[in-house]
């Protein structure tokens, strides 16, 4: 199979020179979106890591639709950033620092909401992070450590949250942000494994807590253009147009609006499932955010 490099093409945006990614606050303001604007008014939405990125841009379409916004994060920096923007929009909404990889700082985060709004309708499993590395090289602790923040963060968050609903005797609604890992995912080994435990988590959860009216869903993007390209080797980066037979890249908003469909009424009989937002990525492509191993260049 021929993959085209950068110097063999003219219509992709060259990745490795660029400096910044995604969508600036400008578009994620103003873009046109194709639901009602009070869809969710009188809703209280919780998006964990929503100070950037992917989580940026959905507690960003959540207040433009008329939500309420929490939204946490490890770095208070851009989640004041952000807070500000969702005020701008004129949205009620707050900010808090901290990890959901500790059970008590989730269970602050989910009483304070309550408090700050009296309700909490919809949770957006957005944080957790990777970084690229061969699988043969990986120590236990960085493997422990993104495992602890994909998987068992997003238990804590969703755990605390159906408590909460249960105790209010209110319906429920969770979507988890996982990877689009159909056919594995070379280079972030610890990641895919964890989200993978995320999706069958929901499936099992959608059965469990069925009686309770809460609803779990999960949103799997593929090659999706955000703030955390940067995170990855810039001579890496044109790979991802390798990712898709569209040979091209998503945005935030993509993924966003799959949250909003399925934290939405048109979703009220989807539950246990992942939406995959990938251009095709689950049935053709490949992307190595490490060096290609030679043996896959060979015919």
């Amino acid at each position: 199979m021929a993959w085209f490099t950068r110097e063999e093409t003219s219509v992709f945006d060259d990745l490795s020179v660029r400096t910044s990614f995604g969508l600036d606050d400008e578009v994620l303001r103003t873009r046109p979106i194709v639901f009602r604007a009070d869809l969710f008014a009188g809703q209280t939405v919780l998006v964990t890591g929503g100070g950037s990125g992917i989580g940026k841009a959905i507690a960003v379409l959540f207040a433009r639709l008329g939500a309420s916004v929490m939204i946490c994060g490890r770095r208070p920096e851009p989640l004041q950033e952000t807070l500000a923007l969702l005020r701008e929009l004129g949205a009620q909404a707050d900010a808090r620092a901290m990890t959901i990889r500790d059970p008590d700082q989730v269970q602050a985060l989910i009483d304070h909401t309550w408090q700050r709004f009296g309700r909490l309708d919809v949770l957006i499993n957005n944080a957790g992070g990777q970084f690229a590395q061969p699988a043969l090289d990986l120590s236990p602790r960085g493997w422990n450590a993104v495992v602890d923040t994909n998987l068992n963060g997003t238990w804590y968050v969703t755990q605390a949250a159906a408590r909460a609903w249960r105790e209010h005797a209110q319906p429920g609604n969770v979507v988890s942000i996982v990877l689009d890992n159909f056919r594995g995912m070379p280079s972030i080994a610890h990641s895919s494994a964890a989200r993978a435990a995320v999706m069958n988590l929901a499936r099992t959860l959608a059965v469990e807590w069925a009686p309770h009216r809460i609803r779990i869903n999960c949103v799997a993007p593929g090659a999706i253009e955000s703030s955390g390209f940067a995170q990855y080797p810039a001579g890496q980066l044109n790979q991802f147009y390798n990712a898709n037979p569209m040979r091209a890249l998503g945005d935030v908003y993509d993924v966003a609006e799959a949250c909003a469909y399925l934290a939405s009424p048109a979703a009220k009989f989807v539950t246990g499932e992942t939406l995959v937002v990938d251009g095709g990525g689950r049935l053709w492509g490949e992307t190595w955010l490490t060096q290609r191993p030679e043996h896959f260049n060979h015919f």
